[in-house]
């Protein structure tokens, strides 16, 4: 009997120690799911110290917020941390799960030209203004960028690429719509005669970017617009648009310059489509004004923070959900992030 209880009270004490040793569950950020727990294992579980990360539950995915604050000056404010922010979700407040500057995440890029006849005279300036960004901004073994015209309907002219050459090239091959040779779609797949010629699909264009070119690519992604902001027809309307970068986590610059004999720039379209995805509108009316709107959107793209939270709503109901991020007690920064998010539908 004495070595029976001796026995006995060794396991209990191997059984206790192999729980120690078994691997802690963590959280991905991005939409992955990590491996779900029983509700047991989730009570028995409590934050140890200063660990405020350790309080967030497991099982549902994060939602991940790219966003860059500037002064009243344009100035980038670069040394906030967790404690400085605040976050809501359609009102409510969320718990932050990490908040750091990152200047090294990859980049993919679509550079969305407007080539109808609006802007006939300004594409050589927009072309020399685009390949030097190219050559600036792009990292070879890192970021992805691409060219597509529109008019009628989108025109890949470069697919994605690390070869700022081939990208310069395709730029230098956009033409005016009335002299392109019609390379390719979105997709890839040949374009036909479109009785729309003429037109100007504008939200089409970037909901055909959104969806099909840049859905599935990694990084940091970003449209580049370059347009007067005017369309005439699109089969889809401005919120789809919106709502496409919305789905797809994507990052809307808009560069409004045309011709001025036409209509002028369609301020208050470009205006939504960026400030809503987290991005900025630039109206130049220089050849230097271009140059600066894109060095501009080049210290954007590598000012960023990256915020994370796990939304205490965690209906799987494919619901848009507003997100609202402030700095505290600084009503003079402004914060561009994009405006909200929609929420997984359950299988």
């Amino acid at each position: 009997m004495k070595y029976l209880k001796v026995s006995l009270i060794a396991a209990v004490a191997i059984f206790a120690l192999s729980l120690t040793l078994l691997p802690r569950a963590t959280v991905q950020a991005s939409g992955q799911q990590p491996k779900q727990k029983s509700q047991k294992d989730d009570k028995n579980q409590k934050p140890s110290g200063d660990q405020d990360d350790q309080a967030i539950k497991l099982g549902a995915a994060l939602v991940t917020v790219p966003l860059s604050v500037t002064d009243k000056h344009n100035a980038y404010i670069n040394d906030l941390t967790k404690d400085d922010i605040d976050v809501t979700e359609d009102n409510k407040v969320q718990q932050i799960f990490s908040f750091e500057k990152r200047t090294d995440l990859p980049l993919t890029m679509a550079m969305l030209i407007d080539i109808s006849g609006s802007e006939n005279n300004t594409l050589p300036i927009e072309v020399e203004a685009g390949s030097d960004f190219f050559n600036k901004v792009l990292r070879p073994t890192k970021d992805l960028a691409a060219v597509v015209t529109f008019e009628s309907e989108p025109v890949l002219i470069q697919d994605l690429t690390q070869n700022v050459s081939r990208l310069q090239a395709a730029l230098h091959k956009v033409r005016p719509a009335v002299a392109d040779a019609r390379v390719g779609s979105v997709t890839g797949t040949p374009t036909t005669v479109d009785s729309r010629a003429g037109s100007t699909a504008l939200y089409d264009a970037v909901y055909a970017v959104s969806g099909d070119l840049l859905k599935k690519e990694a990084g940091r992604r970003v449209i580049i617009l370059i347009t007067d902001g005017f369309d005439t027809s699109s089969s889809l309307k401005m919120k789809d648009a919106i709502e496409a970068a919305w789905r797809n986590e994507i990052v809307i610059y808009s560069v409004g310059i045309g011709d001025p004999g036409f209509e002028g720039i369609n301020r208050g379209v470009l205006s939504k489509m960026s400030s809503d995805t987290g991005g900025r509108a630039f109206y130049p009316k220089t050849r230097q004004g271009l140059q600066e709107a894109f060095a501009q959107i080049d210290e954007d793209l590598r000012q960023m923070y990256i915020l994370t939270y796990q939304p205490t709503n965690d209906a799987r109901d494919g619901s848009f959900r507003q997100i609202a991020v402030k700095v505290k007690n600084k009503k003079d920064l402004t914060v561009r992030h994009r405006r909200g998010y929609f929420a997984p539908k359950a299988a």
